[in-house]
């Protein structure tokens, strides 16, 4: 039996290669249970597990991490708290940068130094690695320029791995120039590693194997990945934007935007020529974590977002949450405080008699709530959609993207509710609502492939000799750690380029094709200025642990519906708005386009 769990802020869903689906409420202060109870729920033990968690998420926005000592360079200890000195919010005053992961009595400093192209200038003497404070549960240890050279890491890595200490070293996590977001991720990992191991190990009891999904969209080995928590900061989403995108492929649109609304986020992510838009580091609550990952941008939008009038008299939805605990009012469990799934259910979206995971919907409840907090089902709904259509701007129109060239792809237990609204305020052209909607994150794990992602510093940025030969073997590197025969691990490479002068980099296949990538992102390219080459980077991947065709797939549609209607399925309710019309589409797919348009 091969599974796709995800775990989700409110449910927690799973997949099996036969076509059966579970979907038990996530249970927050132990989300192995949930996982437990869904793997029961289909029979028990399973051959293969992949899984797509929130446990490294969760714990480093609510600051539950490891108590970390960090080692770096002498000179540099404040170099986590001084960071890129920017606002948060340029304009607001009260705006603040989060608290540094590691206090200040817990930073330690070595001599020792190597010049920016690796160069030794002063050695590192094992007797100076000093004696770490033993409140410490784990030590980061950041070095100047170890991107390069990593020896003088190794030596102090040493010293400490002899005392015991659990240890993560930069060149080991994240071997990339910029020492802030260097250190800052390297830190990140030593703070979530003993929380993610302890955690990976109970979900290893429930399966012969057990895969991980990272933020790149690739599956890890549960003991590689928990050893690698920082990379696992999108590990769900990352799994629904996998499929969707090729929900959209096979529905005939290669440019999309994955649309992912659950009870309590929405993720969303640029999917171009059916590939999904890559990003080379996350921002998670404030801090800059830099790990290959999909270009997915959260918003605090859900089913279970709160609304509320502020003391300004607004309606403001979200971000805080109902959760999975007491949940929406409408499920009878307690929860008083209106949210947007009791708005939909008022507004007849949801039919009080839906199959919603076991549950029987209180339509009154919810009604209650929402006059108690004096706003209306109109007014959450038309709020929560405006926060997503920003974040929807946000990954296209800011990228240089049109979205009217663009299908949306809606799924989770949520998003198929608001996508109409949603095509209809940035002129998309169809909405693709994929088979499983309600629970694609764990059909895009289960169906997505090993993959490892590897990138390196390229010391010498105008010098492109020798670039082909570093990428080989970056590449031959990459390809060994994929647990696959050889003849089924495919390898990409990319550069990551910029202009001579410039701050940022773009990631682009090779120096060739930076320039027309930078004029689409930026307006404006010059293709006579010399392009620096700052980092190299391959991934491989392997097969998947399941073909998603190979997924039964029960008939949805069989003949084009006009709305206003609702379409109430087992895992997801879909509302057809006026003056769209749903149609039958492939892969299982439900395509909405407005009424009397046809065609991809």
């Amino acid at each position: 039996m091969q599974l796709g769990v995800d775990t989700g802020g409110t449910f927690t869903d799973l997949v099996a290669a036969d076509g059966r689906v579970a979907k038990v409420l996530s249970t927050p202060d132990d989300p192995s249970r949930a996982v437990a109870e869904a793997v029961a729920s289909v029979g028990g033990r399973a051959e293969l597990l992949a899984h797509g968690t929130t446990v490294a998420t969760n714990a480093l926005l609510e600051r539950r991490g490891a108590r970390v000592a960090l080692v770096t360079t002498e000179g540099l200890g404040d170099l986590i708290e001084i960071g890129r000195q920017d606002r948060p919010s340029l304009y607001d005053h009260l705006a603040s940068r989060p608290e540094p992961l590691v206090e200040r009595g817990l930073r330690y400093e070595v001599p020792g130094r190597l010049a920016a192209d690796g160069t030794e200038l002063a050695p590192v003497a094992p007797e100076a690695v000093p004696a770490i404070d033993p409140a410490a549960e784990a030590v980061a240890v950041c070095l100047l320029h170890a991107d390069v050279e990593p020896a003088h890491e190794r030596v102090v890595a040493r010293v400490l791995r002899d005392r015991g200490l659990d240890v993560t070293c930069s060149h080991e996590v994240s071997p990339e120039m910029r020492e802030y977001e260097r250190t800052v991720t390297t830190v990140v990992n030593a703070a979530l590693r003993p929380r993610c191991r302890r955690y990976l190990r109970r979900i290893a009891e429930l399966a012969d194997e057990v895969l991980v999904m990272t933020s790149s969209g690739g599956l890890l080995p549960a003991a590689e990945a928990a050893e690698l928590p920082a990379a696992l900061l999108l590990s769900g989403p990352a799994g629904g934007v996998r499929a969707g995108a090729a929900a959209a492929v096979a529905n005939g649109f290669r440019g999309a935007v994955t649309f992912d609304m659950g009870g309590t986020s929405t993720d969303v992510c640029l999917v171009l020529d059916g590939t999904p838009a890559p990003a080379a580091q996350r921002e998670v609550g404030g801090y800059t974590v830099r790990f290959p990952a999909l270009d997915v941008h959260t918003i605090g939008a859900g089913g279970g977002s709160i609304a509320r009038i502020d003391p300004g008299g607004a309606l403001v939805v979200g971000p805080e949450s109902a959760g999975a605990d007491p949940g929406p009012a409408c499920y009878g469990r307690g929860g008083e405080r209106p949210t947007v799934t009791d708005a939909n259910l008022v507004a007849g979206r949801i039919p009080a008699d839906a199959p919603f995971s076991g549950l029987a919907l209180d339509r009154r409840a919810a009604a209650a709530a929402l006059d108690r907090a004096g706003v209306t089902a109109e007014g959450v709904l038309a709020v929560v959609n405006a926060n997503m259509v920003r974040a929807l701007r946000a990954v296209s129109v800011e990228r240089g993207v049109d979205p009217r060239g663009l299908a949306l792809v809606a799924f989770g237990g949520a998003g198929p509710l608001h996508a109409c609204a949603l095509a209809d305020a940035l002129g998309m052209p169809a909405v693709v609502v994929p088979a499983r909607a309600g629970v694609l994150s764990a059909v895009g794990l289960l169906t997505a492939p090993r993959r490892r992602d590897l990138v390196r510093s390229w010391p010498a940025p105008d010098d492109h000799a020798g670039l082909a030969e570093a990428l080989a073997a970056l590449a031959e590197q990459a390809r060994s750690l994929v647990r696959a025969p050889a003849g089924e691990v495919t390898v990409t490479t990319a550069l990551d380029c910029r202009y001579r002068g410039q701050s940022h980099e773009l990631t682009v296949p090779d120096v060739a094709a930076f320039h027309d990538e930078h004029r689409r992102r930026n307006g404006y390219a010059r293709p006579g200025d010399p392009v620096e080459v700052v980092a190299l980077r391959a991934a491989a991947t392997g097969p998947p642990a399941a073909a998603i065709d190979d997924l039964p797939v029960a008939p949805r549609l069989d003949r084009p519906v006009d709305g206003p209607t609702v379409i109430a399925e087992p895992d997801c309710t879909i509302w057809v708005a006026e003056g769209w019309t749903a149609h039958p589409g492939a892969a299982g797919a439900i395509v909405l386009r407005r009424t009397g348009e046809v065609g991809a």
